[in-house]
Order: C-alpha cells, then sequence, then structure tokens
C-alpha cells in the first residue's frame, strides 16, 4: 500500500487519473467511498466505486489530468484537479482521511467545468 505525506499525492494516484483506469484507484479507496457525479450523491463500497469510475471512464474518454490544488488538516487531507475528456473539463476533487498510517480516499467528487 502506498502511504501519503504531507502534500504529497501518490504518482499512483495521478496516473489512475490520467490514464482514467478506474482499478488503479483500489489501492487509494476507503472502504466506502462518498461518489457525487453530476450532483448525484450515493456511497458506494470500494467494487461499486471501480465501476461508477469505469463507466465514467468509458464514457469520457481521458485525455490529461492535472493536480491543480492540494492540502492537509489534521487527518485529512483533498486533491483538486482537472481531468480533460473526449467530451470536455471535469473538476475532480478527493477527500482524504487517515486510516492507520495512509491517507484513503472517502469522497470523490466530479463536475463538469465550462473551460
Amino acid at each position: 500500500m502506498t502511504t501519503m505525506m504531507a502534500q504529497e499525492i501518490p504518482a499512483g494516484l495521478t496516473n489512475a487519473f490520467s490514464k482514467g483506469n478506474a482499478q488503479e484507484l483500489s489501492p487509494y479507496l476507503s472502504e466506502t467511498v462518498e461518489v457525487i457525479l453530476q450532483n448525484e450523491k450515493q456511497i458506494y463500497n470500494q467494487q461499486e466505486v471501480k465501476q461508477t469510475m469505469s463507466d465514467f471512464f468509458s464514457a469520457n474518454k481521458v485525455n490529461d489530468f492535472k493536480v491543480s490544488h492540494q492540502g492537509k488538516r489534521n487527518e485529512s487531507s483533498f486533491i483538486i484537479g482537472m481531468l480533460y475528456t473526449s467530451k470536455g473539463a471535469y473538476r475532480i476533487n478527493c477527500f482524504f482521511k487517515k486510516n492507520k498510517q495512509q491517507y484513503l480516499i472517502n469522497q470523490i467528487r466530479i463536475d463538469k467545468t465550462n473551460e
């Protein structure tokens, strides 16, 4: 498992988004993850998150992913990035909570942007 330090984003996480590969997100997921996709909120287990993200990536072929902000406070951290796809740009927010010695995603929010 990959651990995440103060301002460090695991390369595997950015690679997963850059490639549009839901399977590669697995090591970074909490047991349950809140997914907010176009303002629809669901709580999913890891398998459901991978399926949801896989469906999203299939419908939106990924061209690029760039992290624009990141931060950390106490036992949580976040990244905000732009996902550029065949169907436009999406703002990706990933929120992490510390679980034992690593930070795991407990929320993924995906919003379409006008960029």
